[in-house]
């Protein structure tokens, strides 16, 4: 452990990846708590896959990768939104639509592109050792855009999270907390592709602020620990990466379950034995 936190900081591209870990871990903590809070799994995932489409499209064109995701992933997740107020396809119908054209539209420009098909998997699988000081700027300002709003519009974000229609009573910008906050959730995504990969970052988002549910029923201090447990987890998954050579984002992911279970096995033994600490005992007749 000790010489990996000394590479951390002889290393660049390792130092990178170690503070990428905590940014992109801060990032989907914030986010995932509210995924999680208004059961946004599925269209998480959806936004994901369906960014191939723009990775596609970005080869083809000779562009950036990552400007053409961020593109079709934000005009995806503002379609959803759009589509499923005005009640025209549901919001589960209008993911798998765009989740599995998406890739279809990435997968067809890929091979469309003249000369030899490149590597895309780390794009699918993420390489946190990949990630250049542009990627780091951009996780810095999204942590700190999302640090902001979430201090500034704890209530707002809180009421449309929970209870969109008590929000509306409340005279809430409903509409557009939740443009803003499906754009946020595409533009998170994207930006965390190099740190996880489209397959594996879906859990990202979600695990951690589903353990933090497991600690607390109180949003604002379910965020934290979503944070604290992203990054920790993502930083353990880069360091057993480090010693057993094996991808960082999968580690991470193991580490991410193996805490669940743990959790849910403790909790599972306390409550039986606050179960049977209650149950009442047998009055114990003395044959006198």
């Amino acid at each position: 452990m000790i010489e990996f936190l000394q590479e951390i900081f002889t290393y660049r591209f390792l130092g990178n990846a170690a503070l990428a870990a905590v940014l992109s871990g801060i990032a989907c903590g914030i986010v995932g708590s509210y995924i999680v809070s208004r059961r946004l799994v599925f269209m998480s995932g959806g936004l994901t896959h369906a960014s191939f489409g723009g990775i596609g499209i970005a080869y083809y064109l000779g562009a950036n990768p990552l400007i053409g995701a961020l593109i079709f992933a934000i005009g995806a997740a503002l379609g959803i939104e759009l589509f499923s107020r005005r009640g025209k396809v549901s919001e589960d119908a209008a993911t798998g639509i765009l989740w599995s054209v998406g890739m279809s539209i990435g997968i067809i420009f890929v091979f469309l592109t003249p000369g030899y098909a490149p590597n895309l998997m780390s794009f699918l699988f993420g390489n946190i050792l990949l990630v250049d000081g542009t990627n780091l700027l951009c996780l810095c300002v999204l942590d700190a855009t999302l640090v902001l709003l979430l201090g500034g519009c704890y209530r707002a974000i809180v009421y449309t999270a929970f209870d969109r229609e008590f929000a509306a009573t409340q005279r809430l910008p409903v509409k557009a907390i939740g443009y803003m906050a499906m754009g946020l959730i595409a533009i998170t995504i994207v930006l965390n592709i190099k740190t996880m990969g489209i397959v594996l970052l879906m859990s990202l988002l979600t695990m951690p602020a589903v353990i933090a549910g497991t600690l607390t029923r109180d949003y604002k201090r379910m965020t934290y620990w979503a944070c604290a447990i992203g990054s920790t987890a993502t930083i353990v998954g880069l360091y057993v990466s480090y010693v057993s050579n094996v991808p960082a984002g999968a580690a991470t992911i193991a580490v991410l379950a193996a805490v669940y279970g743990v959790i849910k096995g403790v909790q599972g033994g306390v409550n039986r034995r606050r179960t049977h600490s209650r149950r009442p005992t047998k009055a114990v007749i003395s044959p006198e």
